[in-house]
């Protein structure tokens, strides 16, 4: 988003009427004159590299966002990990910090102003955030983490992911979508979900801590007829019940026409121990995931 749109956007938010019949640069220049220089002092963080100030955006970060993105910002639930120096919503001091202040649309992250977030935050207490983020970023790439193209290869080949997961497009629809994983969550998450996959599922965490807004709970069912089909469970009320068996074939159920129904909190995923994935092969995995997300933007 161009600095110009970003402007609009904020005067429009705080009810300043506003058109470009002078051209944008006139406009900026009207903007200015008017007495808007709050807005250049959302462009450049007053407290760059101050421990003591990240020490308090830690506090604020606890307060408000890790309900979300998980205590040291390292992912969880619905928020993606911001520890990485790569975000998908951008990653300079500016653009994280009208991220915070504004929300980002089209996803869950609302705004920090009048309670969006906790209990809402003045710009100070974003700034502070906003140098506690980069206090903890880590320089990770793909290239640091293990080979990309071998993991690529074992997704779609020996280690199956592929099968049930999709990433950019390409691969199954069983379980979540990985496309943008490998920028969301932290490496050592990304190591937890392939060795232990029922882990996050079998907490049976509320709805603003899920990981994604589908459960993936593990369900069987056995119709009048003897059929037995497994998959996981897409939708479900008191009465009925719509699936995606392991075959990624959508059933639609009654509950009381059915000659069993059984619902779990274990991963249809195997777990990939040290055996079945090597440290080497799982990290070749996780550069995969890594790459593919840096591809498709980032955070």
């Amino acid at each position: 988003m161009s600095t110009l749109e970003r402007v609009r956007q904020v005067l429009q938010r705080n009810g300043w009427a506003f058109r470009w019949s002078c051209g944008p640069v006139g406009a900026i220049l009207l903007v200015l004159c008017a007495g808007a220089p709050w807005l250049l002092a959302q462009e450049k963080n007053p407290y760059a590299g101050d421990a003591k100030v990240a020490k308090l955006g830690e506090y604020q970060f606890r307060s408000n966002c890790a309900f979300c993105h998980g205590l040291g910002a390292r992912g969880g639930g619905r928020g993606p990990d911001l520890t990485r120096a790569n975000k998908r919503h951008g990653t300079s001091d500016a653009e994280i910090f009208h991220n915070i202040h504004d929300g980002i649309a089209g996803t869950a992250m609302p705004a920090a102003t009048n309670g969006g977030i906790g209990v809402g935050m003045s710009d100070e207490e974003i700034w502070q955030v906003v140098t506690y983020i980069r206090s903890v970023e880590k320089k990770v790439s793909a290239a640091e983490t293990g080979n990309a193209a071998h993991g690529k290869e074992l997704f779609y080949g020996a280690a199956a992911c592929g099968t049930c997961h999709m990433v950019n497009g390409k691969g199954g629809r069983l379980g979540p979508d990985l496309s943008s994983t490998g920028s969301a969550r932290s490496v050592e998450y990304l190591s937890e979900s392939l060795r232990s996959p029922s882990r996050r599922l079998a907490l049976g965490l509320v709805e603003p801590l899920k990981d994604y807004s589908q459960e993936y709970e593990t369900v069987t069912v056995v119709t009048t007829d003897g059929t037995k089909l497994q998959g996981v469970v897409l939708n479900e009320d008191s009465f009925t019940v719509q699936m995606l068996d392991t075959r990624e074939q959508l059933h639609s159920f009654e509950k009381s026409k059915l000659r069993s129904y059984e619902k779990t909190r274990e991963s249809l995923m195997p777990a990939y121990d040290v055996k079945t994935l090597p440290d080497k092969d799982l990290k070749d995995l996780i550069a995969f995931l890594l790459a593919a997300s840096e591809k498709g933007g980032g955070q």
